[in-house]
Order: C-alpha cells, then sequence, then structure tokens
C-alpha cells in the first residue's frame, strides 16, 4: 500500500491573517518563470491547494505559501501564494511573514540591525528587511514592486446602489477602492457580513465594467478585490482604517499589505501624501501596518511609486497534513 501523502507546514499569522507555509511534501512545480510556475499550480496542482485551504484542514479564509525554485537573479526565495479562489500576484501579510521565516530557518544569513531577504513573488521581487534584534518577532518592512493608480473616480453602476466613483489601484495585485460610508457602513462598526456583501459587489461591478491591463503581464490584469476605507485618504497622525475583502469573499484579517501599497499609489496620485509621509492602517482586528512612498518609479509608461510597508509576524505552530487513501473528503466548503 503506498504512504499517504504527507504535507508539512509552518503556521504563522500577520495581524491576524493565517500564513501557511509549506516546507516540505509538495511536488516540484515546473516552469521557467514564477508566472508559469504560478499556471502549472492551477493546472496541475490544485487538488494540493484545496486540501491544504479548503475544510477539513483549513478553512474558508485560510491562506499559504508555496517556496518554489527562484527564476529571478538575486531572490532568496521564490512562493506562489494560494487562497480560496486559486493563487494570487502579491500578499503582503505573507511576505511580512516568510521575511521572519526565512531569517529563522537560516534560509539568509542573519545580519544585525536588520536582514534583507530578496523574494520573488507572481508580481515581481520584492525585498524584505527583518529587523533581528528587537525582543518581540522582528519588525518586517517589504520594498513594492512598482505602484500605480490605474483609475481615479471611476463611475460604475453598482446594482441596488446606482452610480458609485471608485479609485483602482495596482499594489502587485488590483484593487478597487471606495469608502465604506458609500454604503452607509463604518470599517470600525458595521457587521463584517455586511462590509463583505459591499464590497463584493463593487468587485463583481467593477470586473463587469472596467477593462485592467497591466503592462507586464496580461497574467496580472485581473481585479483581486476590493478595499472599503474610512475615507480618511489625506495624510494624518492617527490610523486610517480599511478592510480587504478578496478572492471568493475572503476578508483579510490584516491591513493587507498589497492593499496598503495600492492606497498609498493612489494617495500619491492625488496628492492627498507626499513622498515620504508615513502612514499608519488599520485592519479589522486592530492590526497596524505601516505605509509610505519611497521614491517615483514607472511601469510602461504610466507612473509609479515604490512603496514600503511595514508590519509583523507570528508562529502559531507547525502541522504534517496527511490524506489516506480513501478519504474522499480532500477539501470542501460549507460558505
Amino acid at each position: 500500500m503506498p504512504a499517504p501523502l504527507a504535507i508539512e507546514t509552518v503556521e504563522m499569522h500577520t495581524g491576524g491573517e493565517p500564513v501557511r507555509i509549506v516546507v516540505s511534501g509538495y511536488p516540484p512545480i515546473e516552469g521557467d518563470t514564477i508566472l508559469a510556475k504560478r499556471r502549472y499550480a492551477k493546472d496541475h496542482l490544485d487538488h494540493l491547494r484545496r486540501l491544504l485551504i479548503f475544510e477539513p484542514r483549513g478553512h474558508f479564509d485560510m491562506y499559504g505559501v508555496i517556496p518554489v525554485r527562484p527564476s529571478l537573479a538575486g531572490a532568496d526565495l521564490a512562493v506562489l501564494f494560494m487562497h480560496n479562489e486559486g493563487y494570487s500576484t502579491m500578499c503582503g501579510h505573507a511576505v511580512i511573514a516568510l521575511g521572519r521565516w526565512a531569517v529563522d530557518a537560516k534560509l539568509v544569513p542573519a545580519t544585525e540591525p536588520e536582514t534583507i531577504v530578496n523574494i520573488e513573488c507572481p508580481c515581481g521581487l520584492v525585498r524584505a528587511r527583518v529587523a533581528v534584534a528587537d525582543g518581540r518577532g522582528g519588525e518586517v518592512r517589504f520594498e513594492s514592486v512598482p505602484a500605480f493608480a490605474y483609475a481615479l473616480d471611476r463611475r460604475i453602476e453598482v446594482p441596488g446602489i446606482g452610480p458609485l466613483a471608485i479609485d483602482i489601484g495596482y499594489g502587485g495585485a488590483f484593487y478597487a477602492l471606495v469608502p465604506a460610508s458609500a454604503f452607509g457602513l463604518d470599517v470600525r462598526a458595521s457587521r463584517t457580513r455586511d462590509l463583505v456583501d459591499a464590497a463584493a459587489a463593487v468587485t463583481q461591478a467593477t470586473k463587469a465594467q472596467v477593462v485592467l491591463s497591466h503592462p507586464d503581464s496580461p497574467d496580472l490584469s485581473f481585479l483581486y478585490g476590493t478595499i472599503l476605507t474610512d475615507g480618511r485618504d489625506a495624510y494624518a497622525e492617527q490610523p486610517t482604517a480599511n478592510v480587504c475583502v478578496f478572492a471568493e469573499r475572503e476578508v483579510d484579517r490584516s491591513p493587507t499589505g498589497s492593499g496598503v501599497t495600492a492606497r498609498i499609489a493612489v494617495q500619491i496620485a492625488k496628492g492627498q501624501i507626499r513622498m515620504g509621509q508615513t502612514r499608519t492602517f488599520e485592519s479589522v482586528t486592530g492590526a497596524i501596518f505601516t505605509g509610505r512612498a519611497l521614491r517615483p518609479a514607472s511601469v510602461g509608461a504610466l507612473p509609479a511609486v515604490i512603496v514600503e510597508v511595514g508590519g509583523r509576524a507570528h508562529y502559531t505552530g507547525t502541522a504534517r497534513f496527511t490524506l489516506e487513501p480513501g478519504d474522499d473528503l480532500a477539501g470542501f466548503l460549507l460558505r
């Protein structure tokens, strides 16, 4: 009888958002580039995503990472991100966790006061800076791929709501951005269910009415989700709150690293903040990320910025997931 499948993981969270990092047991993922590997995983290994992300081993809002062989020079590691709908192109909360894990697992030699970890993501190379000696698990700051405002004050029609003005920002993935007040909601006080319904309605309407295009690759040209904000986009000392609903109505417990990146890019484009100003972003759990635009950049002909996002990740355990022969409940969702 063949041995049961066994996949070992390290379990972490960033701001309450889970990060399940595969450390052994996954089959090789083929492809000359990271985007080719992403396509291969989707076409040939998606049953393993469902195994690790779905019930009974995961849950509707689980998030995972698969390390793969790097294809870019200078990358210390490369990763694919997975969730309840498929495979994303960027994930800031996971990058924050990966930076700490890479140092702790000695994938890169530790240096004080911080260690640089270069992580190849499907959207490109991301540089993480891991504090190694602060006694609190270490803050991690990462520099984004070029981020940009794709559309500002774009009018869409949302069924049941009517015309709505949204912004669309790219921070390694595309997000629609809209104040929760447009729906009579408050990101700090409203029921999560109501926030999810509103965000999902914006996502569906935007996908139907706005064509997205990224200059680098069509694989990046899709709307990942919608971020509802408290509307406090201009620079202020106090945190601005948001909730990100991505993939298939999945709720990010963290402030969303790629979402913070997209918000900073839009705020810069609107003149609401200046280059170098640090803002704080609060999630539904009360977790805080920092974000600031470091310097100008470009993507094709589009003006862009490099954004730095900072946060903390913590370990929650390790796991060894198995699948016995004859177990037909290898991944399901009830919601």
